[in-house]
């Protein structure tokens, strides 16, 4: 894919999950959650070039069939809803090179739409503040603002209330992806049937959700032991009913010597946290002997940038 010179590059990260609990559904389908997001160094690339109208070309490893290209593509939408906001008439040719697993839980189609907003924002010189961006990315999807801003943050309400959460330091994981995405709203449906079926065995969900005092904690004091104590993800024991193949990775992971492994975001990739660097090193060797497709990242690291 050739990019042309004048073409404004943006970087944008995928994120984990480090903590999820999802609140009971409302009366408009939608659940209120409490999460601890990471952003970590796997990088939506992102070139935004002068055009006559505003289209969109994606080049990646995988999954690229399930990543639209006409106006329902996140980017896209970005672009427009910039354009709108700001009255600008020009056009704009956004040329993505995907990293972030496609359907993988790690919001790559909203690192996408926060890289066309910061690029279409320095392309056509619209001066938009990052309070200004954030409203607009909080338009756009629940995890947009958070690909926007990076780092360590406490997301509420639908994800997209955000507060910056101190972290200490360096956590490394290991991720397992898979080449079968999954539909985030698929496993929320399911996370409903799960909590119908169990009722009795899990109680009332709810209604405002928390994040864990103990993963912040954990984050300030960069104890990767620590928070490996506290992971959790409402999503994970919906995303395993529908892929009962994850559960076995996810052991072959912890016997492999991760500290923990979770479900990231609605699945179907797996994080692992590794005490350390060299940890997280031979971990990836180790899962990758076993045949599967892992890859050693780390963070936090900052969100949506200028290259």
């Amino acid at each position: 894919m050739a990019t042309p010179s004048d073409a404004v590059h943006v970087r944008a990260p995928g994120k984990i999950n480090v903590f999820l609990e999802v609140g009971d559904v409302q009366d408009d389908g939608y659940h209120e959650v409490a999460t601890a997001y990471q952003a970590v160094s796997i990088y939506e690339e992102l070139w935004a070039s002068p055009a006559d109208g505003i289209t969109v070309e994606v080049s990646g490893p995988t999954g690229l069939d399930e990543v639209p290209t006409d106006d329902r593509n996140l980017a896209v939408r970005a672009a427009r809803l910039l354009a709108r906001a700001t009255g600008v008439q020009a056009g704009v040719h956004l040329e993505i090179r995907k990293a972030v697993p496609v359907a993988g839980g790690m919001g790559g189609g909203s690192a996408d739409a926060a890289a066309a907003l910061v690029a279409c924002d320095a392309l056509w010189e619209t001066g938009l503040s990052t309070a200004e961006l954030l409203r607009l990315a909080a338009r756009l999807g629940a995890d947009v603002p958070f690909a926007l801003l990076g780092g360590t943050a406490v997301g509420t309400g639908r994800g997209d209330e955000l507060s910056s959460a101190l972290a200490r330091g360096r956590f490394d994981w290991v991720l397992v992806t898979s080449d079968e995405g999954m539909s985030t709203p698929v496993v929320y449906r399911e996370l409903d049937v799960h909590r119908e079926r169990h009722l009795a065995d899990i109680g009332p969900v709810p209604r405002r959700p928390a994040v864990d005092p103990g993963v912040l904690h954990a984050l300030r004091q960069g104890d990767a032991g620590m928070l490996a104590a506290s992971l959790r993800n409402d999503l994970q024991a919906p995303a395993l009913h529908l892929r009962p193949d994850l559960a076995g990775v996810l052991e072959t992971g912890e016997r492999a010597g991760a500290l923990a492994g979770i479900v990231s975001g609605s699945g179907p990739t797996l994080a692992f946290l590794a005490a350390d660097e060299a940890a997280a090193l031979d971990l990836r060797v180790s899962l990758t002997g076993a045949g599967l497709h892992a890859m050693h990242v780390h963070g936090p690291v900052p969100g949506a940038r200028i290259i």
